[in-house]
C-alpha cells in the first residue's frame, strides 16, 4: 500500500511528530507541496493520499485511478470535492477534536494579551524605559481582571466547550450562541444579538458555512460594547475583515485577536495586514502545539486502520 502525505511540513517541525504509525502501513512518502502546486506527480501509484489544504478536485481524483482514500489532516474538509469522491468510490476522512485544548489555549493567550498588556510592558522594559523611570513601576496601560466579565462563545462544539471551561476557571460568565440545543450542556440558548451586546469578550468557534460567512460584520460590531474584544481562531470568512478593520480603527470595539484569514497566506490588500489599531494577528497557529499535531497524525492513522478494516465509522464518504 502506497501512502503519500502531500503537505507533511504543515504538521511536522524538525521531526517533532512521530510518523511511525503511518510508515508501518507500507510504502510511505512525505512531500512539502504548497496548495498552488500540482500534486498529481507525487500521487502516482498512491492508494491513500493525505492532505491538509491541498485542493482535491474531481478532476484530480479522476486522474488517479488507483486512489482509494483521502485523509484530511485537519477538521475542515472543504478542499475536497465530496460529491466527486462519492461518485468515484473514494473514501474521505477528517480528524475532529484533536486541537480543542490548543485552540482554547491560544484564544486565551489573545484574551490575556488585551487584559494584562504584557507585550506592551515587555516592550517598554526592553527599551530601557523601566530603568530610566523615577518610580518603582510603570503604570501606562489600563488592564482588567477576567473574573466577572462576560465571555460570549459563538459555537459551543469541542473547542467552544474547552474555551468555556477555561473561562469558568477564570471566573467569567459564559454566554454562548449556537444553533444546536445547548440545554444538555447546562447552558441556555441565547439570541446572537444578546450575546453580541452583553459580552465583554467574544470568541468565535463555529465552522465556516454559507450561513456563518460574514456572520460578524459591521452590523454585528455596531451591537457590541465599545470596550469589547473579539477573538477569531475559527475560520477567516466568519468575520468580515474589512468591517473588522473599520470597527477597530473607528473605536467601535476595543480590540481583536485573529488567527485565521479568508485567504491564507494573506496577500497585499488584506484589510487586516495594514495599519489597524488594537489588532493582534497570528499566522493560523492556534492548533499547532506539538501535542495537537501528534494527535492529528494519530487520528489519520486510525482512519487508515478503519479503511483497511472496511469499517465505515468516522468517514465523511
Amino acid at each position: 500500500m502506497r501512502i503519500v502525505f502531500l503537505e507533511e511540513d504543515t504538521v511536522v517541525l524538525d521531526g517533532d511528530v512521530d510518523l511511525s504509525g503511518l510508515k508501518a502501513f507500507g510504502e510511505y512518502e512525505g512531500f512539502t507541496l504548497s496548495p498552488a502546486e500540482d500534486p498529481l506527480p507525487a500521487c502516482g501509484g498512491a492508494d491513500i493520499v493525505i492532505v491538509n489544504k491541498m485542493p482535491m478536485t474531481g478532476e484530480r481524483m479522476r486522474s488517479l485511478p488507483g486512489l482509494k482514500c483521502i485523509c484530511v489532516a485537519a477538521t475542515g474538509y472543504d478542499n475536497v470535492d465530496i460529491e466527486s469522491a462519492r461518485e468515484l468510490g473514494v473514501r474521505v476522512a477528517n480528524v475532529a477534536g484533536y486541537a480543542a485544548v490548543s485552540v482554547a489555549q491560544h484564544a486565551f493567550a489573545m484574551i490575556l494579551h488585551f487584559a494584562v498588556k504584557l507585550s506592551l510592558y515587555a516592550g517598554d522594559v526592553s527599551r530601557g524605559e523601566w530603568e530610566s523611570s523615577t518610580k518603582f513601576n510603570l503604570l501606562r496601560y489600563r488592564t482588567f481582571e477576567l473574573k466577572g466579565r462576560k465571555l460570549g462563545i459563538i459555537g459551543l462544539g469541542a473547542i467552544g466547550k474547552q474555551v468555556a471551561a477555561v473561562g469558568e476557571g477564570f471566573g467569567m460568565e459564559i454566554i454562548p450562541y449556537d444553533i444546536a440545543d445547548l440545554t444538555p450542556l447546562g447552558y441556555r440558548n441565547l439570541e446572537l444579538d444578546f450575546v453580541l451586546g452583553e459580552s465583554d469578550v467574544i470568541t468565535v468557534h463555529c465552522p465556516l458555512t454559507e450561513e456563518t460567512r460574514n456572520l460578524i460584520d459591521a452590523n454585528a460590531f455596531s451591537k457590541m460594547k465599545k470596550s469589547a474584544v473579539l477573538i477569531n481562531t475559527a475560520r477567516g470568512g466568519v468575520v468580515n475583515e474589512a468591517d473588522l478593520a473599520d470597527a477597530l480603527n473607528s473605536g467601535t470595539i476595543a480590540g481583536a485577536g485573529v488567527d485565521t484569514l479568508s485567504h491564507e497566506p494573506p496577500r497585499e490588500g488584506n484589510p487586516l495586514t495594514g495599519k489597524v489599531k488594537n489588532l493582534i494577528l497570528s499566522p493560523h497557529t492556534a492548533w499547532t502545539t506539538v501535542e495537537a499535531r501528534q494527535r492529528l497524525v494519530d487520528g489519520v492513522v486510525r482512519s487508515i486502520e478503519r479503511f483497511i478494516a472496511d469499517d465505515p465509522t468516522g468517514f465523511i464518504v
